[in-house]
């Protein structure tokens, strides 16, 4: 009996291969290794706007600049530096700068730019606890990719 056929078996979604992605150009999705390695250099790179964000706020702001860094807890300020880290890369270039550096990009379902809505969902489904874990399954799709139908691809 095949498996279709099954009247008890849960319905499933169309699924888009790889080879499917783009108006006739083969797409291959970036691996594993790609995936942790955009995350890795993304936090640093957050880290580093993080750092120059405080220190400007500590020269322009003086004493009370200091202060509001000081008692403010860190994801307060860590939180709107991932929005718009990724929502400002992500939007103007459908890169960050560890998909810059990985060679990878970001991509629609029909292997093209992502819309802004695309992007916008993506950066916020950032925030779901313990999201950065689900692209260690097969294929490598995050949370953040399946929920804004986008994909990350090699781009070289």
């Amino acid at each position: 009996m095949n498996l279709s056929e099954n009247p008890y078996a849960s319905p499933s979604a169309p699924q888009h291969s790889p080879s499917q992605l783009g108006d006739g150009q083969p797409v291959t999705p970036a691996g594993q290794g790609a995936r942790l390695a955009n995350f890795i250099i993304d936090y640093f790179a957050q880290f580093a706007l993080g750092f120059v964000f405080g220190m400007a706020l500590g020269i322009v702001g003086g004493e009370e600049g200091a202060a509001f860094l000081e008692t403010t807890p860190g994801f307060l300020l860590g939180i709107p530096i991932l929005l718009v880290y990724y929502f400002v890369f992500e939007i103007t270039t459908s890169r960050t700068l560890g998909k810059l550096i990985t060679g990878t990009k970001v991509v629609n379902e029909n292997g093209g730019t992502p819309t802004l809505g695309q992007i916008l969902g993506r950066t916020f489904c950032r925030l779901i606890p313990f999201e950065a874990f689900s692209f260690f399954g097969t294929p490598p799709r995050g949370w953040h990719d399946s929920l804004s139908k986008t994909y990350v691809v090699k781009s070289r």
